[in-house]
């Protein structure tokens, strides 16, 4: 049985700030799930995560690690999950703090956790067939490991797997601080170095056997310069071994047969339940109860990539010209906070701008929208699209990255329906009025329902994906 160590800086429901701690905390369970591999995984023991976690957990180890001239106390707890182990790197000083990332000294921080990562497989005498590092956090433990512990006879045959869940963080420092911070000396610059500084990803992409990222579309559009911020050339170099698959979500926390966030639970066969749960949303919302009327909805963070810009083109056109009700719910930049809000403003019984961010306020919006916008400039793989589907609403975005993979053109072919959403190619905001109207009508139509069940049926699990991250592993050893 092949042994598996995810490294990772988040996991759900330990600690998380998105899709990266969505996906460490599904993926590893789903390939747990086939039987087929050992899964480990390791993160740091913020302070954030709860006591009824912590209560669980039991020491594995404690030692000291060297880093440059510090040497720092580490502790090791684990627990089970899932047929997953879950190993949490204990040092206060580090992990301490009001958030998991955006500190001064996350450099040090994470170099740390990557240098307690690769230490701690002695301690637990875990030595695995493969690392799978994610993101410019974990991107060390791939260096360290084959910079520095490859000589030692236990780690010589630990393959390496990094992963890119988005390219625009790549943890970019001075080349100051290379043997002060994070230890490294001058053999090691040229594998650090892009574009006059230290750059994390690079070095881990340089330095893996084999690189992923989120879905196929967005690994070919990393190596363009229009989506890789500067890493395209890079990517380009080392094509032969990048490679994407998509990610998945998690059946069991997104199941509008059982959850307990909405209103009312329903199933692709019996919808009946989600007409209750579009009227508790408006009750919630102080919109009027209309139950013919398309709810639109929009779940993100409130930021131009997401292609705010472009609905800002669009939706008063839509909102004012057509008969719906628009829900947005997000945080960001105050451009669009405030667009939103003088959007309610403007139509007080069409839209409703919920500028927060709330888990279960979000799994409610997805159960009592009619269709959901996510018109991305730019989305490594997206999972509100496949949660909004999983929860029946039409999906309209725009044909990027994991989108572009999971959402396929609604058309009918005479009587056979093909597609699963409303899809554009370019970027502006013409395209996505013309498909948010053209969605629209077809909710208005004899076919919604057909349509309704069909996308409620996609697969958007972790079991197709699982198979083709243990195929990797494997390829690993030809």
């Amino acid at each position: 049985m092949k042994k598996i160590l995810f490294v990772g800086a988040e996991a759900m429901p330990f600690g998380a700030t998105g899709g990266l701690g969505d996906v460490m905390g599904s993926l590893p369970a789903a390939i747990s799930k086939t039987g087929k591999a050992d899964v480990r995984m390791i993160m740091p023991l913020y302070s954030q995560i709860k006591p009824e976690w912590r209560e669980k957990m039991k020491e594995e180890a404690v030692f000291y690690v060297t880093l440059s001239w510090r040497r720092q106390y580490c502790g090791i707890y684990s627990l089970e999950k899932d047929g997953v182990t879950y190993y949490f790197v204990d040092n206060e000083y580090y992990f301490k703090r009001d958030t998991l990332y955006g500190c001064f000294d996350d450099g040090e921080r994470f170099a740390f956790f990557s240098m307690a990562v690769i230490e701690a497989l002695e301690k637990l005498d875990f030595f695995p067939d493969v690392l799978h590092a994610h993101d410019w956090q974990a991107a060390l433990s791939i260096i360290y490991l084959n910079h520095i512990y490859k000589w030692r006879e236990e780690y010589k045959k630990i393959k390496t797997v990094f992963t890119i869940h988005n390219i625009e963080y790549q943890g970019k420092y001075d080349f100051a601080i290379l043997g002060d911070v994070f230890d490294l000396n001058e053999g090691e610059h040229s594998l650090m170095e892009h574009d006059g500084c230290i750059n994390l990803m690079k070095g881990a992409i340089e330095d893996a056997d084999r690189v992923t990222t989120v879905s196929s579309k967005y690994a070919e559009e990393i190596q363009t310069p229009e989506f890789a911020h500067g890493l395209h050339t890079v990517l380009q170099r080392n094509s032969r071994k990048l490679s994407g698959i998509l990610n998945g979500i998690d059946y069991n926390y997104y199941d509008p047969k059982k959850d307990p966030a909405i209103a009312e639970n329903y199933s692709s066969v019996d919808t009946s339940g989600k007409k209750a749960c579009k009227e508790a949303l408006q009750k919630e919302c102080a919109l009027p109860i209309k139950p013919d009327t398309p709810l639109l909805a929009i779940v993100t963070r409130l930021a131009s990539h997401k292609g705010l810009d472009i609905i800002e083109g669009a939706i008063y056109d839509i909102v004012s010209k057509n008969d719906v009700q628009l829900v947005v719910l997000g945080k960001g930049e105050t451009r669009y906070e405030e667009y939103f809000r003088y959007l309610e403003a403007c139509f007080p019984d069409k839209v409703r701008a919920l500028i927060t961010y709330d888990r279960d306020l979000s799994k409610r919006i997805y159960a009592g929208a009619d269709i959901f916008l996510m018109p991305s400039k730019s989305e490594p793989c997206g999972l509100s699209q496949m949660i909004a589907s999983r929860y029946g609403a039409i999906p309209v975005v725009r044909e990027t990255g994991g989108l572009y993979d999971s959402i396929k053109p609604f058309w009918m072919d005479g009587k056979k329906m093909n597609g699963n959403g409303f899809t554009f190619s370019g970027y502006n905001s013409h395209e996505l009025k013309e498909r948010c109207e053209a969605a629209i009508a077809l909710y208005n139509s004899e076919f919604a329902p057909k349509l309704i069940y069909k996308i409620m049926r996609c697969d958007f699990s972790w079991k197709k994906s699982a198979e083709k991250y243990l195929e990797l592993y494997d390829s690993l050893d030809m």
